[in-house]
């Protein structure tokens, strides 16, 4: 079998194992994924425009307009208008949203901890150069 064969069977493999984590981790949170997906990139980015966040999700702002909603139902986030710009509405994280987001990158960095444990440091060096090379590639 060739080696982009290969790749592409291993990609998919872990793919779905770390979507079947994924899953079963929100759940036990009461969120989607989608759900989660957003408070991550508040997150990890700040607050934002809304078509500035479905953009970096890949969604319509239709879609990411549901999840707000749910979301700010819960209270783990918060709509407030634009201080420039009259048209635009803000979306961030409540303290109760980040804590929620960071108790879901604690998770990740457990679970990246675990996978990696018997890499070398040249090893982890290579996987993020690779995998930031191949996220840039989208």
């Amino acid at each position: 079998m060739q080696v982009l064969s290969k790749l592409n069977h291993a990609v998919i493999e872990f793919y779905e194992k770390l979507s079947s984590w994924e899953n079963d981790v929100v759940r036990e949170k009461g969120l989607t994924l989608p759900q989660m997906h957003t408070l991550e990139v508040l997150g990890i980015h700040k607050a934002m425009r809304m078509k500035e966040l479905a953009k970096r999700m890949g969604i319509t702002t239709g879609t990411l307009t549901v999840l707000v909603d749910r979301l700010e139902e819960k209270e783990f986030v918060c709509r407030k208008p634009h201080s420039t710009d009259r048209r635009s509405i803000i979306v961030e994280l409540t303290g109760t949203g980040q804590a929620m987001f960071e108790e879901h990158d604690r998770l990740h960095l457990r679970l990246i901890e675990e996978l990696t444990s018997e890499l070398s440091d040249q090893e982890k060096d290579i996987l993020l150069e690779c995998v930031t090379k191949m996220n840039g590639a989208f």
